[in-house]
């Protein structure tokens, strides 16, 4: 499956998905529509779907310009479907939508918001998470709470090493200051900060980072480690609690 990163609004990413065999194309989470459009007809693509990951305007405001201009059908989360404009098809926790030849499989994921999914193509080792799991960072809980965003989290976690993560927006840089100002000796950490203000520097994307990276160096994903809870003064705390207050502590980080 091919995967191209389109970047939408101020820092937000959408992707063409495009299955070669059956020439099926996909556009995940459209902010905008012109833009998807034209990006899509740049390469001779016919968009067959929207994929949502959730609601929020600047992942679904594209969706219903798209449809009318290629009649598609939009998928998105069925707990949410009320929320998102134009859906087709509702799916939630292990159903499956099919691009073509390539599969994923829906994980319900919420937390930033409750209805939130992602969509897991395993074949070609790639995640679509939305707002939920960034590059060295995680979304904010604006409908959810400590626990069900890190259950969130250690679902998407469990992942195969090898995972792309293709996430919502174009964080990392900043993500990576709040990172290394509660876990400064983390060399895995400190390896993907340098990579990133190298890639920034020339202008490039810093998604997608891959699962095992994210694990050895995004403190989110990290909660449940001995070290970092007593860095954020958590020590011996249940997980859920530690993830909590570094979430706290990012909210609240200059």
């Amino acid at each position: 499956m091919e995967i191209e990163l389109i970047p939408l609004l101020s820092d937000n990413y959408g992707y063409l998905l495009h299955e070669p065999a059956s020439k099926q194309t996909a556009v995940v989470d459209p902010s905008e529509a012109a833009p998807v459009l034209a990006f899509a007809k740049a390469r001779g693509r016919k968009i067959d779907y929207v994929l949502n990951t959730h609601h929020h305007p600047d992942h679904s405001g594209g969706n219903l310009g798209i449809k009318t201009e290629t009649g598609c059908r939009i998928v998105g989360p069925a707990p949410d479907r009320a929320r998102i404009p134009g859906i087709d098809i509702a799916l939630d926790e292990g159903e499956r939508f099919a691009l073509g030849a390539e599969e994923a499989e829906i994980l319900f994921i919420p937390g930033h918001t409750k209805g939130h999914i992602a969509f897991h193509f395993r074949g070609a080792a790639a995640v679509f998470c939305g707002d939920t799991l960034f590059s060295l960072g995680c979304g904010r809980m604006f409908e959810g709470t400590p626990p069900m965003m890190w259950a969130s989290l250690e679902k998407l976690r469990r992942l195969p090493g090898e995972t792309r993560i293709f996430c919502g927006h174009e964080y990392t840089a900043a993500n990576a200051r709040f990172a290394v100002s509660i876990d400064p000796e983390n060399a895995a950490l400190r390896r993907r900060e340098a990579e990133v203000t190298r890639l920034r520097a020339e202008g490039k994307f810093t998604i997608p980072s891959t699962m095992a990276e994210e694990r050895a160096a995004n403190p989110f994903l990290r909660a449940d480690d001995a070290g970092l809870a007593a860095a954020v003064g958590r020590a011996g705390a249940a997980p859920s609690e530690v993830f909590g207050e570094i979430r706290r502590l990012k909210d609240n980080f200059k």
